[in-house]
C-alpha cells in the first residue's frame, strides 16, 4: 500500500510539473524565443508590428509558429505544440 501511495504521489507531481511547464509561456519565450524577438522583427514590445499578427488570432498565430515562417524554424525551436501555444499567448498578452 505504501508503494502505491508513493507511486501515485510521484505520478501526480510529474503530471502537475509537466502541465505547469507547458503552460508557462514566459519561460518558453525566455528560453526559446527571446533572443530572436529582441533583435529581429517583430520585436517584443513593438505593438504596431504585432497588431496585425494578433488580429489573426491565437490559433492562426500558433499554426504559423508550428509551421515556421521565414527565418523562424518550425515551432521556433520549442519542443511541443503546447509550448508554442503558451509562448504565443504570452507574446499576445505582452504586445497588446
Amino acid at each position: 500500500m505504501k508503494r502505491v501511495m508513493i507511486l501515485a504521489g510521484t505520478v501526480a507531481a510529474l503530471s502537475l510539473s509537466g502541465q505547469v511547464a507547458a503552460a508557462d509561456g514566459k519561460a518558453v519565450y525566455d528560453k526559446v524565443c527571446a533572443m530572436c524577438h529582441k533583435m529581429l522583427k517583430p520585436k517584443m514590445g513593438d505593438q504596431a508590428a504585432w497588431a496585425p499578427l494578433i488580429a489573426q488570432g491565437a490559433d492562426a498565430l500558433t499554426a504559423s509558429v508550428i509551421k515556421g515562417k521565414g527565418m523562424m524554424k518550425p515551432r521556433g525551436g520549442a519542443a511541443s505544440d503546447d509550448e508554442v501555444r503558451a509562448a504565443v499567448e504570452y507574446l499576445i498578452r505582452q504586445n497588446k
